[in-house]
């Protein structure tokens, strides 16, 4: 096996996000789920929502996007594959994805539909409700891999929500292979309980035939994945699945289950919860650099609560200060 020139390579959609301050009445009125993601499935009703927008700030996003992004910030060697349309969201995307220090090769798009957005409802107590409309994400073909940059990353990481439309879906099985042909790791984001209780069999299928190296979820995601309410029962169940098991529990803080050993990691404290917009997204940043880097799990576990806190005190899912200076101050 050659050496890896990348420590992750990250497949997902390639999004812009419009974030916007609102409150609780709103998302009531709008029939929205607080705190969860629903898609959009035309322009139109993409283009009604965001007219009911207050003043928004746009950046660009992308769970696993930001992911890679949270990773070159710490130093890492990043790579990621997403389609994006030829428009001027896709410009915005391409140009902030490589000015984070990712390499970003795959190809616009021509044509409709436009490059995916997300608008995003920030409420008072830092939840964020997201409403996304996939556009061109969802057309990601396996013919647009960039499979030499998927072969030469340490891990490739892949992103639940990226899984629900069936063209990338396939991108994604064929991206599994090249990873596994080169010898290298596949780590899987669940995302959200909706993408399990759409594809739950799928995600289970990939890890009973081991295609799984390192799984993310939350608390809810990883119940919804064993199917059962009790969660020790559920990171019981799908420990026995996966070589490595992460699962994240807001101000709970977050584990990781590994060849039978649990170690855990306390939340990071924050004076204020101004957005949760991008923390999971994040945490796994920390956490698989550290993983890179070739850390212990409590060592990576500690890096990916300090990203999170970072992200969760400001607006926005990409980082706002220098990173490796937080990491030294905070790992020591």
């Amino acid at each position: 096996m050659s050496e890896a020139t990348y420590d992750v390579v990250a497949i997902g959609n390639a999004i812009v996000d419009v974030l916007s301050h609102t409150d609780d009445a709103f998302i009531v009125s709008e029939g929205m789920t607080k705190g969860s993601m629903q898609l959009m499935f035309s322009p139109e009703d993409a283009d009604a929502l965001y007219a009911k927008m207050g003043p928004g700030i746009e950046a660009s996003g992308g769970s696993a996007a930001n992911t890679v992004a949270g990773i070159a910030a710490l130093g890492g060697r990043c790579g990621f594959i997403g389609q994006v349309a030829d428009d001027q969201l896709g410009e915005v995307f391409a140009h902030d994805i490589r000015a984070a220090g990712v390499n970003f090769t795959t190809a616009a798009r021509g044509g409709e539909p436009t490059t995916a957005r997300c608008l995003i409802f920030v409420t008072p107590d830092g939840q964020r409700t997201m409403n996304t409309f996939l556009g061109a994400s969802q057309f990601l073909p396996a013919s647009a891999l960039d499979r030499e940059m998927i072969a030469a990353g340490a891990i490739l990481y892949l992103e639940g929500y990226l899984w629900d439309p069936e063209e990338p879906r396939a991108a994604m099985r064929e991206a599994i292979s090249v990873a596994r042909d080169a010898g290298r790791k596949v780590a899987f984001t669940l995302s959200d309980v909706f993408c399990i209780l759409r594809h739950g069999g799928d995600f289970r299928a990939l890890m009973a035939d081991g295609l799984i190296d390192i799984m993310f979820a939350n608390e809810n995601e990883i119940k919804a994945l064993t199917e059962t309410e009790d969660f020790d029962e559920a990171v019981a169940r799908a420990a026995a699945q996966v070589p490595l098991l992460v699962c994240t529990r807001s101000e709970k803080g977050a584990i990781a289950v590994s060849g039978g050993r649990t170690a855990a990691v306390s939340a990071e404290p924050i004076d204020k919860v101004v957005d949760t917009t991008g923390a999971g997204d994040l945490f796994a940043a920390g956490f698989l650099h550290g993983q890179a880097q070739g850390w212990d799990l409590e060592r990576s576990l500690k890096l990916g609560a300090i990203c999170a806190a970072e992200i969760i005190s400001h607006v926005g899912a990409r980082p706002m200060c220098d990173m490796q200076a937080l990491a030294a101050g905070k790992l020591g």
